[in-house]
């Protein structure tokens, strides 16, 4: 069994684009597959096939039902913040308790796949207290670190990584997601990561459909 941690250095990075590619490669392997967004900001049910859930959804080919939306989304909270502000906008507050627990539930399925995406990047407060390093830790499962091709991503990959790495967090990837107009040359980009870090750097082109990240399926 693969099992993995989608996490970022920041927020519409491509989480979800690298998450839908391995959902999409493991199905055309003959894998089974799960994945959960167990906590989602800036959640509008009015457009829930515009929504990472939905992304989700349509990667495992499965209808966007009310029920669907809940089992791949338990907590939605409607407010473009980070979770710990957006449950707060709405008179609430995140349950780290239940939400750790939920997704080592989650992991015990027995798939060949099991995929949990994460929210923002890796240091987002989830309450007064915790982060989406907690979350990790709590998870148990190898990490894989999505970051940008901008001027500066260099620096938060760096520093993502070793966050990671001091907290015991096995880092099986960083994917270089490419952005529209990125200031630095991609795959410069990619040679200088992969000459810094001790873990495999897989190039993630836009649009493309996921064959780069085969590796983490199969190996």
């Amino acid at each position: 069994m693969k099992s993995y941690f989608v996490t970022s250095t920041g927020t519409g990075i491509g989480k979800t684009f690298v998450t839908c590619a391995l959902i999409r490669q493991a199905r055309a392997l003959g894998r089974t597959v799960a994945a959960t967004k167990p906590l989602i900001s800036g959640f509008d049910k009015s457009k829930i096939l515009q929504s990472d859930t939905g992304a989700i959804l349509q990667a495992l080919g499965e209808p966007a039902t009310p029920e669907a939306v809940a089992r791949v989304s338990p907590w939605r909270f409607a407010a473009p913040l980070a979770p710990n502000m957006a449950a707060a906008a709405e008179g609430l507050s995140v349950n780290c308790d239940a939400l750790f627990a939920h997704s080592r539930a989650f992991l015990a399925e027995r798939v060949d796949v099991a995929l949990i995406e994460g929210v923002g990047g890796v240091m987002v407060p989830l309450d007064d207290a915790k982060t989406v390093l907690d979350w990790i830790v709590a998870c148990g499962c190898p990490a894989i670190l999505v970051v940008g091709d901008y001027l500066g991503t260099i620096s938060h990959t760096l520093t993502a990584a070793e966050v990671l790495r001091a907290k015991g967090v096995a880092l099986a990837a960083v994917v270089v997601s490419e952005g529209e107009g990125g200031e630095v040359p991609f795959a410069a980009t990619c040679a200088d990561l992969s000459a810094r870090l001790p873990v495999p750097v897989l190039p993630l082109r836009r649009n493309a459909d996921g064959g780069e990240l085969k590796s983490l399926l199969v190996s």
